[in-house]
Formats: C-alpha cells, sequence, structure tokens
C-alpha cells in the first residue's frame, strides 16, 4: 500500500495560508485514507479481524456515513436526518449490520459517498467558519469545531483501519 508521493494524492497541499484550506484538506486526506484502506477488498470488508473487537472496516465505512450525516445534515444544516445504519433501539447497528453481502457493501460505500459530497458542498458555501448549529450533546458548535472533530474522528478510525486491513490481507502503510 506504500506508493510514491507522484502517485499519492492526500498530502499534496499547502502547508501554510487560510485555516479553511487547511481544515478540508486534512479531512480530504483522512476520507481518502480510509478510502484507501479498503481498497481491493469486498467481502473482506465485513471481516472482525481484531477479536474481541466488532470492528471491521465496512462498519467504518456505515459508521463515518453516520457520523458525517449527523455534524453536516442535522447539526450544521439543521436537517432531520436520522442515522442510516444506527438507531436508539440498534446503537451498534453500524457495526452489527456489517454483512458480507453485495447489497450491504454497496449500499455503505452509496451512503458515505453521498455523505461526503453532502458536506463537502456545505463546506464550501458556508460564509465562514464560525456558522453554528445546535447539537444534543455538545450543545452550540461552529463549522470549525465541526472540521476539526471529524479531522480527529477519522483519524482515530483510520487506526482502526490499519490494523483490521493488516490482519486480513497483511497490507500496511498509509
Amino acid at each position: 500500500m506504500f506508493v510514491g508521493a507522484e502517485r499519492d494524492p492526500r498530502f499534496t497541499g499547502p502547508a501554510t495560508g487560510g485555516e479553511r484550506r487547511m481544515l478540508v484538506d486534512f479531512l480530504g486526506a483522512q476520507r481518502a485514507t480510509l478510502q484507501r484502506k479498503c481498497t481491493g477488498l469486498e467481502a473482506e470488508l465485513s471481516r472482525r479481524s481484531v477479536k474481541p473487537s466488532t470492528l471491521s472496516l465496512l462498519g467504518l465505512i456505515r459508521h463515518l456515513a453516520d457520523v458525517e450525516r449527523r455534524w453536516f445534515r442535522k447539526v450544521l444544516a439543521g436537517q432531520d436526518a436520522p442515522s442510516l445504519f444506527a438507531s436508539k433501539t440498534q446503537p451498534d447497528g453500524d457495526f452489527d449490520g456489517a454483512v458480507p453481502d453485495p447489497s450491504v457493501i454497496a449500499a455503505a460505500w452509496t451512503a458515505w459517498h453521498a455523505e461526503v459530497a453532502f458536506a463537502e458542498h456545505f463546506v464550501a458555501g458556508a460564509p465562514d467558519l464560525d456558522i453554528e448549529g445546535d447539537d444534543s450533546w455538545r450543545g452550540t458548535v461552529s463549522l470549525r469545531w465541526v472540521l476539526l472533530h471529524m479531522v480527529e474522528e477519522y483519524a482515530r478510525h483510520n487506526g482502526h483501519a490499519d490494523l483490521l486491513r493488516e490482519r486480513i490481507d497483511g497490507a500496511i502503510g498509509l
């Protein structure tokens, strides 16, 4: 999974400049890392390869689709956007429902891509990083806080993805 910088566009953004650009670039690199960790896998995406954990790469995709949806659609855009994979009665539905069914895998990728696209469009159209939304967990949050939190969320789960992928097929790297 190691490739030269000329073939890896994830970390090519500027190291100086505006805050929005840096946050967007860092989040984009983290999203691309998750996608790279899942490249070349199908049914293996659902493998729970670090027992006793129920984590799987497919579960991470489903979880992060819900996380994107929550912060950008529900909290910042104020939409009625219930979770796609988890619920009050099945709080771990994002992971528990990650089964090796091609339709489940396709639905997870479709949802994740749709939520990322919505988030990117929302951020691009936001007048500044100080716009706010209300969250039942954190209270009032700014777009700046959400972007920082999303970088943190992906970075944490990309560490999980490193371990999961290595246990599936030995692949290591960025």
